[in-house]
């Protein structure tokens, strides 16, 4: 099993925190997504996380073995809420090109968010020296998305809306489609803010490329 996967098992199969310790843990991670994205990984420290999170070093440290260790687990939760909120529809839907526009804007919408540049960033500046940080984005941001995308392109083949093999594959062209340069001109500092007008035009576009290798004269 890899890496990946066995980190994916292991968040899996931990036991659910007593409520009050899990209010505890949240409040910190606020607190450090504060202190993070104002300060950067190497800017922020331990002491600041505290004041922001309204605890003690102390109490952090009861939580999180380490920043790296707090970091990962910000970065965990972030990712796992993106991602459901990418799928808010229903996926039995039988306008397959509307729902896809729907869930690239959707995705689109989260990508340039200035928060999800900022955390990109730093990820890729710490991946290297703590790769496992670089493993969880990965797992729980698009490798999580590409699942989920997954199954609803074999719902949609299933009713036959689409005529499609490998899922999991066309599901990470689908979100290569709908990016176009928009978050990769951002990640790079040589935009501004894409409209939700060209964000839409974007992923329309995407959505004809998609559907002319996928589509079907049902869908």
């Amino acid at each position: 099993m890899s890496d990946v996967m066995k980190g994916a098992a292991a968040v899996a199969e931990a036991p659910e925190r007593p409520e009050p310790e899990a209010r505890k843990r949240r409040e910190i991670i606020d607190g450090a997504r504060r202190v993070f994205f104002d300060k950067g990984f190497d800017g922020a420290s331990m002491d600041e996380i505290a004041r922001a999170s309204g605890v003690s070093k102390a109490t952090i440290y009861v939580y999180f073995a380490s920043k790296e260790e707090l970091f990962q687990a910000l970065v965990e939760v972030d990712r796992r809420k993106s991602a459901e909120r990418l799928f808010e529809f229903d996926p039995g839907d039988p306008d397959v090109a509307n729902l896809l526009q729907r869930i690239g804007e959707s995705f689109m919408t989260m990508m340039v968010q200035p928060d999800h540049i900022r955390l990109v960033r730093m990820v890729m500046g710490v991946a290297e020296k703590f790769p496992s940080i670089g493993r969880t984005f990965f797992e729980t941001g698009p490798c999580e998305g590409g699942r989920r995308l997954a199954d609803l392109l074999a719902r949609q083949r299933d009713i036959g809306n689409l005529d499609v093999d490998d899922c999991e594959a066309a599901a990470f062209q689908f979100f290569g489609l709908c990016q176009g340069n928009l978050a990769k001109s951002l990640l790079f500092g040589t935009r501004q803010q894409p409209t939700a007008e060209q964000i839409a035009a974007t992923v329309a576009s995407g959505v004809r490329v998609f559907l002319a290798a996928y589509g079907t004269k049902r869908g």
